[in-house]
């Protein structure tokens, strides 16, 4: 059984090849250009690459990581010609990946084998959290789940509106106290719900903050402590989503948000819109937070579950 058979189907492949499509052209393109008309990878082409890696969103300090690891595997085999390059720099992609926590998953597991599974989303506005959210649902109803959305985004305009109808669309039921409700009292009550009315699964929505604003950053906190309180146990997963679009201010984001939450996964967006996309190899070096999900489109199946080797075979080929 081949490996895409294996974990993805022909469509989801397409899905994932079509939304790197704009990183795999910047960055192939560029290496292309870095190695033609050179036979070794000498002092040079490394330098090139670095270059490369870093205006993909790499990031500075993961760059420096794989460009040692090349110059190691140089210096081990004394003769590397560039023909290799891409497969050593792909192997030591998925090595670096395989370190930093970020575990191959062939479906949309829950966090927890336990009744209910709690999971709390956070992000600044405009990541694309509540369209996540409602993809996630759609795809734990297709299991057959119980699924229950909380609105605890109560401060913007038409949050409450735009989950409901997504939970309208998926199928599954919803909590809402209204427009300017206490989101910790909406995080409580939803896992009340949830555990009194025999959900699998309860995922509650928060406020889209600013990630340089103290105040809303350390509510996140209290809603945390609420959800707790209700189940001891929870919250089982506090799913962190980044647009990729936004290349370096994403690792930013992520910075300020598992510095007030403790983030257990992370979800990349937009994926599809942008040729930043080596800022999932950056973020998942740097926070040791394994991505879980990705968004390589629009449509409501384009929400995949992250694979590192798929990720990066997609990337090189």
């Amino acid at each position: 059984m081949s490996f895409f058979s294996k974990f993805f189907s022909q469509e989801k492949k397409q899905d994932l090849d079509k939304g790197l499509e704009k990183t795999k052209t910047n960055f192939l393109g560029k290496l292309s250009k870095a190695i033609a008309g050179k036979s070794t990878v000498d002092e040079e082409v490394l330098d090139e690459l670095e270059s490369i890696l870093i205006s993909s969103d790499v990031g500075l300090e993961t760059t420096i990581k794989i460009i040692k690891r090349i110059e190691a595997r140089v210096a081990k085999d004394k003769y590397l010609g560039t023909a290799e390059l891409n497969e050593i720099l792909r192997d030591e992609i998925v090595q670096l990946l395989a370190e930093n926590n970020t575990e191959d998953v062939e479906d949309y597991t829950l966090p927890t084998e336990n009744k209910p599974a709690i999971i709390m989303v956070v992000g600044v506005n405009g990541v694309g959290k509540t369209t996540t959210i409602g993809k996630l649902a759609h795809q734990y109803h297709q299991q057959g789940k119980r699924v229950l959305l909380g609105a605890g985004d109560t401060f913007r305009a038409a949050a409450v509106d735009q989950l409901k109808i997504w939970s309208e669309r998926v199928g599954c039921d919803f909590f809402s106290k209204g427009m300017n409700a206490d989101p910790a009292a909406v995080a409580y009550e939803t896992v009340h719900k949830a555990i009194n009315e025999d959900y699998d699964v309860a995922i509650i929505d928060t406020a889209g903050r600013l990630h340089t604003k103290i105040n809303l950053m350390n509510e996140l906190t209290k809603i945390r402590r609420s959800i707790s309180k209700c189940m001891d146990t929870a919250p089982h997963e506090v799913l962190l989503v980044l647009d990729a679009t936004t290349g370096q201010n994403a690792i930013e984001q992520a910075k300020h948000f598992t510095n007030a939450t403790e983030v257990s996964a992370l979800a990349l967006t937009k994926l599809d819109g942008t040729a930043k996309g080596g800022v999932a190899i950056g973020i998942s070096d740097q926070f040791k937070v394994p991505i879980k999900y990705i968004g390589v489109g629009e449509g409501i199946e384009q929400l995949q579950v992250f694979n590192k080797r798929a990720f990066v075979n997609s990337l090189f080929e």
